[in-house]
């Protein structure tokens, strides 16, 4: 391959001992950028093929890094950017070659186009260029504090214009205050003087008050004697018409009263009598006192056995409608009985809306218990209409919270467990309950 610059190896030995200035790597990496869409895939090296379709700018911004580790650590492919940086800038190519960069060219463009050629005293150009682009930094940086240092000036002269302005404005504010002070202490004094005077007039008009208090009180007390002479006079029209009713009733039957008076005393005797003897009342009927043998007593899971299979959806039906029946379901165990794939929540909502539908017709007692044993806060949900919901507190199982639901009902109330736990099948049939097997409900339900 042809090289430019002298010998193959005239700059390769030399060896740049400080970091790449900042300046310099962001140019090698634009020179870089520029010269890797003329090259095949097969030219690039392994780490930047994934680059190869990038923009430009893009691949500036992306593969920077990698783009300058290749320069650096891959001869071959600096030497393929430097033909590509020769043939876009020859003119700055061929005067590193001669050793003589062009003075009004950018040292920093100059540095990074010595990096990639490596002619004979790069690493002294782009040591140069760092130290210039350093001094260039401070100079601008010390522009920058002058101009900073110029601005708080002129804002410090402002703020004391400002300052001087308000003072002058406040010490005038406090001027018109001093005066509207002064002019309400003289219009206090005067409504202090028309207090006075409407005290004066207020005296007068509670001794006229006073007076007029007393007229009335006068004339209420004539009122109420006149009062007490027309109430008078009523009472003894009241008793005059109570002596006409009177002779009025004694027009009636001897007989009545007399049986009347009798019926009164022997219904006062009979009360007498049973609360002295502490008669209780009647329990037990004359058909109760025939000798003869009674049915036995059916059972719930005697009465839904009739004739049907136990895994019967009918069976249910059967148990629903006994008085006062009360359903409890195990509810994460049919729901992963029945379709286990769904997420936790769905199978809830599925199974709550299933039993609000049966609650609706059988109108049964319906309690849905969930195992809430690793939950780290209440879920949160709508109970359906007709369902209880109820989650097991930490440290307590869904399965013992069936047990205490069912131990908490009185002896002789229909209670139905839906679960097929075998230990929760055979713990609430000895605490009274009738177990059901989770398919039983599925099917019923679906």
């Amino acid at each position: 391959m042809e090289t430019h610059g002298g010998e193959p190896g005239d700059g390769t030995a030399e060896v740049l001992d400080r970091p790449l200035p900042d300046g310099v790597r962001r140019r090698v990496v634009q020179i870089v950028s520029d010269g890797f869409g003329g090259l095949t895939l097969g030219e690039l090296p392994a780490q930047l093929r994934q680059y190869a379709r990038f923009a430009p700018n893009r691949r500036a911004k992306f593969a920077g890094n990698a783009m300058a580790a290749a320069v650096e650590t891959d001869p071959l492919f600096r030497q393929r950017i430097g033909e590509k940086l020769r043939e876009a800038q020859p003119e700055l190519a061929g005067a590193l070659d001669a050793a003589s960069p062009p003075p009004a060219a950018d040292p920093l463009d100059v540095a990074a186009a010595a990096y990639v050629l490596r002619p004979h005293g790069w690493v002294k150009l782009v040591t140069a260029a760092g130290e210039e682009a350093q001094r260039a930094d401070a100079e601008r940086a010390d522009e920058e504090s002058r101009a900073e240092l110029e601005r708080l000036h002129e804002e410090l002269a402002r703020a004391r214009e400002h300052t001087r302005t308000e003072t002058e404005r406040l010490r005038a504010e406090l001027d018109a205050a001093k005066r509207e002070s002064e002019s309400l202490h003289r219009k206090l004094r005067s409504a202090l003087s028309d207090v006075k005077r409407g005290e004066a007039a207020l005296r007068k008009v509670r001794a006229e008050m006073d007076a007029v208090r007393a007229e009335g009180h006068a004339q209420v007390s004539a009122a109420e004697s006149e009062s007490r002479r027309l109430k008078t006079r009523l009472g003894e029209a009241e008793a005059a018409l109570e002596a006409t009713r009177k002779a009025a009733r004694e027009g009636r039957s001897v007989e009545d009263m007399r049986v009347r008076l009798l019926l009164d005393t022997l219904l006062d005797a009979t009360q007498g009598l049973r609360r002295e003897l502490a008669l209780p009342p009647v329990s037990v009927r004359p058909a109760e006192t025939v000798d003869a043998v009674e049915p036995g007593r059916m059972t719930p899971k005697d009465i839904a056995a009739r004739a049907l299979s136990e895994n019967d959806p009918a069976i249910l039906d059967q148990l629903l409608a006994l008085p006062q029946a009360h359903l409890v379901v195990d509810g994460y165990n049919v729901t992963k009985t029945g379709y286990p794939q769904m997420p936790l929540e769905k199978q809830r909502l599925r199974l709550l809306g299933q039993l609000s539908q049966l609650a609706a017709q059988t109108g049964a007692e319906m309690t849905c218990v969930f195992d809430g044993a690793e939950l780290v806060a209440p879920v949160l949900l709508a109970p359906p209409r007709g369902v209880r919901v109820l989650f097991s507190k930490p440290g307590v199982t869904a399965d013992e919270l069936i047990r205490q639901l069912v131990r908490a009902e009185p002896p002789g109330r229909p209670v139905i467990v839906v679960s097929t736990d075998r230990e929760v099948a055979d713990g609430v049939a000895r605490a009274g309950a009738r177990p059901v097997a989770s398919a039983v409900l599925l099917k019923r339900l679906s």
